[in-house]
Order: C-alpha cells, then sequence, then structure tokens
C-alpha cells in the first residue's frame, strides 16, 4: 500500500509540502519510507552491520531526505 501524508508525518514528524509531494509520488509504502530515513541518519551503523546499500524506491527516498551537500568553493 502507498504513504499517506499521515504515515509520512508519523515517521518524519513534519515536512513541507514540496518535499511532501515529491514522497508521496515515489509510490513507497510506509516500510520504504522508513528504512530510508534510518539509512539517512545512521548510514555507517547499518553498514557497520553488514546490511547492502539501498536500491529502488529506498534510495530515491534517501536522496529526498538526505540533507543537501556543501557546494565546493569556486
Amino acid at each position: 500500500m502507498t504513504l499517506t501524508a499521515k504515515e509520512v508525518s508519523e515517521v518524519l514528524g513534519p515536512v513541507d509540502e514540496a518535499l511532501l509531494a515529491e514522497i508521496l509520488q515515489t509510490d513507497a509504502t510506509a516500510a520504504e519510507l522508513a528504512q530510508a530515513w534510518a539509512w539517512v541518519n545512521s548510514d555507517e551503523a547499518l553498514i557497520g552491520e553488514g546490511r547492502p546499500l539501498p536500491s529502488g524506491k529506498v534510495a530515491v527516498l534517501m536522496d529526498l531526505l538526505a540533507p543537501p551537500e556543501d557546494e565546493p568553493d569556486a
């Protein structure tokens, strides 16, 4: 079953409307969102447990949830 706005809020807390729309467009499940959130917040620990890097919808969600990387100085 695909995500609802309520499920997104339950996993992430409050999010802005643009991010919410992007997350909902992935057609991911609440379990996939929770997995992506766990990876974004503790990827070193999960890699240390020997878990493979995510792919598919989880990877897409990780890209949406990850903080922007600093741009290199020009």
